[in-house]
């Protein structure tokens, strides 16, 4: 398998310059770091529900943020 990445322009097969291939790693480093960062948030989100139903069932107090989740 080639290491050389390219692109398409007019039909025609480019190689990639190092800036480029530079500038693709970067962003596909930021996609990534922020899906990792938005995964996160909806876990946190799901983990909030989750602790704010057991204290509804176990009839405990709930913190703000949990009081928060609950839809009326």
């Amino acid at each position: 398998m080639s290491d050389k990445l390219y692109k398409a322009i007019n039909n025609e097969k480019i190689e990639l310059t190092a800036e480029e291939v530079a500038e693709l790693e970067t962003k596909k480093t930021e996609g990534l770091a922020s899906a990792e960062a938005f995964q996160a948030e909806i876990q946190a989100k799901i983990d909030l529900k989750a602790s704010a139903k057991a204290k509804l069932i176990a009839g405990e107090a709930l913190t703000e943020d949990e009081a928060n989740t609950i839809v009326l």
